[in-house]
C-alpha cells in the first residue's frame, strides 16, 4: 500500500526540464565558485601555500578583489576552492602550486627585504637562485641590518613564525654607543610605548666592551618595525651595528655575509614544532580490577586516591563474594585499647 502511494506521488510532481550548460545561471557570487562536493581548501590558505604571502596578507587580496575564481571575483573570506580543477587568479595570473622551497641566508648590510623597490635598490632575493616559486622572507631586517633569514614560499609557516602572538625567539648581536647601566637594561625589558604599541626585549646582556661603546647580546620575541633601534635610542644609546643570529633553533653559524643554504630536514622538523599549541597528555589509571580510569591532566593526590576506593568499593563486594555467591559475614569486631 506504502508503495502504491509514492508511486502516485511521484507521478504528480513534474519533472524538471535539463539545462543546457549556456543555460546555467551567471555565477555572481563565491558559494557558486566554490568546489562542487563542498570540499576543496579555504581560499586564503591556497594563496599562501602557493607563495603569496601570508594567509593575512592572502585575505587582503581577496578584500581588494584582487582574486578571481573561474573569472568570478572572490568577494568573501573562507570560500573553499580546488586549485587543481578550478582556475584561482591574482590580478590576472594564475597562481601555480609551487614546490615548497626554504633557505637560510646571511644578509649583507644595504639590502632591502621586499620583493620589489621602485628604486631599484638590492634586495635579499638578488642573492638567491632564479626560480618560479615566489619567495618571502620570515619577518625583516631593516637595509642597514644584517645577519640570518629565513626565506620560504611556504606562506603558512612563515605567517606562524613571524606572528608576535607565537612569541618566537630571535637573538641579535647589538653594537650601540656608550655602556648601558643594569638600570638601563631592566627599563627595556619592561618596555617603552610608542606609536604602535609597546616594545621590550625578552633579554639583554653586554656580552663585551670596546672603549665608549658596548656589544651586547639582545632577545625579542615579536620584531616590530626597527624595534631594536628604536628601543636603544629612546634610552640614549644609538645602534651602530645590528647582527642577527638566531631565529627560534636556527643559527647563522660560519655562513658568509651574501651565501645562503636549503634548510636540512631537521631544521625543517623543528620549524614545523614552533607555535603548534600541545594537548595535555591523559594519565591512565587502573581500579583495583584492573579497569582502566581516565583523567585528563595531572590530578592531585587526594583525587587519585578517592578515585581508587570509590572504584575498590563498586568491586569489592564482587571480589569477595564465596562459591554459593553470598558474602561471607564478617568477623566480629575486636576491642583496641586506647
Amino acid at each position: 500500500m506504502r508503495g502504491m502511494l509514492w508511486a502516485i506521488m511521484a507521478k504528480k510532481q513534474p519533472s524538471q526540464p535539463r539545462r543546457s550548460p549556456s543555460e546555467s545561471p551567471k555565477r555572481t557570487s563565491p558559494e557558486h565558485v566554490a568546489s562542487d562536493d563542498g570540499g576543496g581548501e579555504r581560499l586564503q590558505k591556497v594563496l599562501a601555500a602557493a607563495g603569496l604571502g601570508s594567509r593575512r596578507h592572502c585575505e587582503e587580496y581577496i578584500v581588494q578583489g584582487r582574486v578571481t575564481i573561474d573569472g568570478v571575483v572572490a568577494t568573501e573570506l573562507g570560500v573553499r576552492v580546488d586549485p587543481v580543477r578550478q582556475k584561482v587568479q591574482v590580478d590576472g595570473e594564475r597562481i601555480q602550486l609551487a614546490r615548497k622551497e626554504y633557505f637560510l641566508l646571511h644578509k649583507p648590510p644595504g639590502y632591502l627585504c621586499t620583493n620589489s623597490d621602485p628604486g631599484g635598490r638590492k634586495r635579499v632575493f638578488d642573492l638567491l637562485p632564479p626560480g618560479p616559486a615566489r619567495l618571502f622572507t620570515v619577518g625583516r631586517l631593516d637595509e642597514n641590518s644584517e645577519g640570518l633569514l629565513i626565506v620560504t614560499n611556504d606562506g603558512e609557516m612563515a605567517h606562524r613564525l613571524a606572528h608576535p602572538r607565537f612569541q618566537i625567539e630571535r637573538l641579535y648581536h647589538v653594537h650601540v654607543a656608550g655602556v648601558p647601566t643594569a638600570e638601563v637594561l631592566t627599563q627595556l625589558k619592561k618596555g617603552l610605548f610608542f606609536t604602535e604599541g609597546k616594545f621590550r626585549i625578552r633579554e639583554a646582556r653586554v656580552i663585551k666592551t670596546q672603549g665608549a661603546s658596548a656589544i651586547l647580546e639582545v632577545t625579542l620575541t615579536e620584531g616590530q618595525n626597527r624595534e631594536v633601534r628604536r628601543l636603544f635610542a629612546r634610552v640614549g644609546h644609538k645602534v651602530m651595528r645590528l647582527r642577527r643570529v638566531q631565529f627560534g633553533p636556527i643559527r647563522l653559524g660560519s655562513l658568509e655575509l651574501g651565501e645562503y643554504r636549503p634548510l636540512t630536514g631537521r631544521e625543517l622538523k623543528e620549524l614545523s614544532q614552533l607555535g603548534v599549541p600541545h594537548r595535555p597528555r591523559v594519565r591512565q589509571q587502573h581500579a583495583p580490577g584492573g579497569r582502566p580510569i581516565s583523567t585528563p591532566g595531572a590530578t592531585s593526590s587526594g583525587a587519585r586516591k578517592r578515585t581508587t576506593k570509590s572504584a575498590g568499593k563498586a568491586a569489592g563486594p564482587a571480589r569477595r563474594k564465596s562459591a554459593t555467591g553470598k558474602a561471607p559475614s564478617r568477623p566480629p569486631r575486636q576491642n583496641r585499647g586506647r
